[in-house]
């Protein structure tokens, strides 16, 4: 099977943000392991892939479909020779940048910080992985692994991706759209869209949200009726489209299915009124959050001891989220709203539940009882 060989020069794509000496791991599985280790990545067991917190350790996570993406993505890179390391590293950083509660958290964020230039996660994952992540030192990943995460875009549905041939520089990308220069890149953007789709439709089918005989029938006969099945022929389809064209490509047929997949989920399950519920819910908990914090930010500014003399314990730990990255809101003169945002975008779902609760309810009061005392 052809070999693919990317646009730019090796060199190019092993950049770090700070020169370092590579050891016996490689640039990319080095990448990799500074992903996995770091903190935001932990955090995406409790963050919402479609179903906000769930009780059910069965019902996908962000963690879990980001393992998918990888596999599917390392699948299709073997296939063609490319290097699995590095589509593994994209894969593994691709989603570092969601919002609690899934795309309705990002939703919200994009309105709460319209005039910073609102919030899309493939944009922000790049600010936490050079910045915010490692306590502020950011993880110093190469350029291909960082390129790849702020151009992965798994909401549009093109039916082929070949990879940019320009170097640019990533910090400046304000807005969607531009392709990565990888083709390691590009196959996790195919693998995004490939991983989640059966996935979702399997857990609203065990929620009872939809009945598998309202699948359309071509969809179930032709893609699969797992997500397993899905999965498989989605990948069988890329890879054959591939060879020998030098584009990620789907078949016209895969890709028409996709898309009538995309839009039953949409119709039956992202949109559903047991959803927007929960969505107008989650709205709520952001966006008084947001407030609340800026209310107290703009009360206790850089003054690290009202913020641990505070009764809330929400509000002591944003202060010590302030000191921690002092050194960068300094240097960029961050304004209040991205401060915020920087914190509500790192969160869970769960400990977004957990901060709302310690804005309206008070910490109880902690009774010493003298010696010799008892209940009556």
């Amino acid at each position: 099977m052809e070999t693919l060989k990317n646009p730019l020069k090796p060199e190019v794509y092993t950049e770090r943000v700070r020169p370092r000496e590579e050891d016996i791991r490689g640039p990319y599985f080095r990448d990799q392991t500074a992903i996995i280790h770091s903190m935001p990545f932990r955090r995406l067991k409790h963050k919402t892939q479609v179903f906000f917190s769930p009780d059910n350790d069965h019902v996908c996570t962000r963690m879990e479909h980001t393992l998918h993406v990888a596999t599917i993505a390392s699948a299709i890179c073997r296939a063609f020779g490319l290097d699995v390391d590095l589509a593994q590293a994209i894969a593994f950083g691709h989603d570092l940048g969601h919002a609690p509660f899934g795309h309705r958290g990002e939703e919200v964020l994009q309105d709460l910080l319209k005039d910073q230039g609102g919030f899309h996660h493939e944009l922000y994952a790049l600010r936490v992985v050079d910045k915010l992540a490692n306590d502020g030192a950011g993880l110093n990943l190469t350029y291909g692994v960082r390129d790849g995460i702020i151009c992965h875009c798994g909401e549009k549905y093109e039916k082929e991706i070949s990879p940019r041939s320009d170097k640019v520089d990533l910090e400046g990308i304000k807005k969607l759209g531009i392709y990565p220069a990888s083709y390691e890149g590009a196959i996790v953007r195919m693998a995004d869209k490939v991983s989640y789709l059966g996935r979702d439709l399997e857990d609203a089918i065990r929620a009872g949200l939809v009945d598998e005989d309202q699948v359309p029938p071509g969809i179930k006969q032709k893609l699969g009726r797992k997500n397993g099945e899905i999965i498989d022929t989605l990948v069988k389809d890329i890879i054959t489209q591939t060879q020998g064209t030098g584009r990620i490509s789907l078949s016209e047929e895969n890709h028409q299915l996709m898309k009538a997949l995309y839009d039953f989920n949409m119709k039956n399950i992202y949109t559903s009124p047991p959803l927007e519920e929960y969505g107008l819910f989650s709205e709520k908990i952001l966006r008084t959050l947001f407030e609340e914090l800026t209310s107290v930010y703009q009360r206790y500014g850089e003054d690290q001891e009202r913020y641990d003399h505070d009764p809330v314990p929400l509000f002591r730990r944003f202060g010590r989220h302030l000191d921690k990255y002092s050194q960068i809101y300094q240097k960029e003169k961050t304004p209040a709203p991205a401060i915020v945002g920087d914190y509500i975008a790192g969160m869970t779902d769960d400990y977004a539940l957990k901060c709302i609760h310690e804005v309206f309810i008070p910490e109880p009061l902690k009774f010493d009882i003298p010696r010799g005392m008892h209940e009556a």
